[in-house]
């Protein structure tokens, strides 16, 4: 069964998940954009096995740490999908911009598409191309556990925003209502910021996405 801890990292408090199985103990990170002596020591008390980078998109409070965290372990990089190359290529740039640490480009050992899985341990998670935020977006589902690590596709009472460059309103809008939806309302997903909710409660109350 999967299991997951919350650590929020950097200045803008991004959603950083450390996710394993609870029957091998291996795990993976969802976003380490930074703080990474944080990270490392959460993974520690959870006495967990860190073996994967997964990453939902490549803005730097989600991506700041990969390059580090991947050398520093030895760590494949898993996602996000190709469509988000130049925000990979401009992490260095980015953290000029925001005033942060320096984040380092790199490629990713493994590109994500639509319908592709990610697995650690005994547990295999479907992944879905979801743009909008950024083109190469993309979200972890697990069926089994009922969770759904969105980044910063939907939020709490909000949705992500589109005035970035290669960002878009509608194209995020029909990600949410024909990848996220479908997922079921049970389903509780965890942004890239702020508390959980579920789909079913985003729906009703969401004032963006409210009715679809």
């Amino acid at each position: 069964m999967l299991n997951y801890l919350t650590v929020p990292v950097t200045p803008f408090q991004q959603n950083c998940s450390i996710v394993w199985c609870n029957e091998t103990l291996k795990a993976a990170v969802i976003d380490p954009g930074g703080d990474l002596d944080l990270l490392l020591a959460a993974v520690a008390r959870l006495g967990v096995k860190l073996e994967q980078i997964w990453l939902t998109h490549a803005h730097i409070d989600h991506a700041g740490g990969t390059a580090e965290l991947a050398r520093k372990l030895d760590l494949p990089i898993i996602g996000p999908h190709p469509a988000d190359q130049f925000w990979i290529d401009g992490l260095p740039q980015q953290g000029r911009m925001f005033g942060l640490p320096h984040a380092d480009a790199f490629t990713p050992t493994r590109w994500l598409a639509d319908g592709d899985t990610v697995r650690i341990g005994n547990c295999t998670l479907n992944v879905r191309h979801c743009p909008g935020h950024t083109p190469g977006h993309v979200v972890f589902h697990s069926p089994e556990a009922q969770r759904a690590f969105v980044g910063d596709v939907l939020f709490a009472g909000s949705i992500g925003r589109t005035d970035f460059p290669q960002g878009d309103h509608d194209t995020l809008i029909a990600s949410i209502t024909q990848r996220l939806w479908p997922m079921g309302n049970d389903t509780v997903f965890i942004p890239g910021h702020g508390p959980e909710s579920t789909f079913g409660r985003e729906r009703k109350v969401n004032p963006y996405v409210a009715g679809t």
